[in-house]
């Protein structure tokens, strides 16, 4: 999810909906603030992405089993030497496009419904009501099967 404020500034989430059998499922997610600094990454970039799945990794203590779309950064070079070295990992890409199967883009969705009406004062405003909301779905198990269901994927 990206959302741009004033003056170049723009937060930027990455998230991971994991579902584990005989457990609750869980959301782990990691935001990015570009403040229009040069130098500084503008979104999220390989490193980033590898990043969260390591600390999911670290978080859920299992191998893991990735669904990912087709944006660019998940697709690179990079990506694949990072996903080649991580040997509890294994990727499957949706089709092209295809976000109704994908169901992150069902809890980006819910996260946006439920910030709709929002004026933030700034940039760190936003991040602050951003990962208030996430924390909110994080303690609410039945979204998340709920993002599952309407991707149309059965739960493991």
């Amino acid at each position: 999810m990206t959302v741009a404020g004033l003056g170049g500034r723009k937060l930027s989430l990455a998230g991971i909906v994991a579902y584990h059998p005989g457990h609750q499922p869980r959301i782990i997610y990691r935001p990015v603030v570009h403040r229009g600094r040069k130098g500084e990454p503008k979104g999220f970039g390989e490193d980033h992405f590898a990043g969260l799945l390591d600390a999911a990794h670290q978080h859920l203590g299992a191998p893991i089993v990735l669904l990912w779309d087709g944006l660019p950064a998940h697709k690179s070079a990079k990506m694949r030497a990072l996903i080649a070295a991580r040997p509890w990992l294994r990727v499957y890409r949706l089709p092209g496009y295809a976000p109704e199967l994908n169901p992150v883009e069902n809890m980006w969705s819910s996260l946006k419904r439920s910030m709709a009406n929002l004026a933030p004062g700034g940039i760190d405003d936003l991040l602050r009501v951003a990962k208030n909301r996430l924390k909110r779905m994080q303690y609410r198990p039945v979204l998340a099967f709920g993002f599952l269901a309407t991707s149309g994927l059965a739960p493991p």
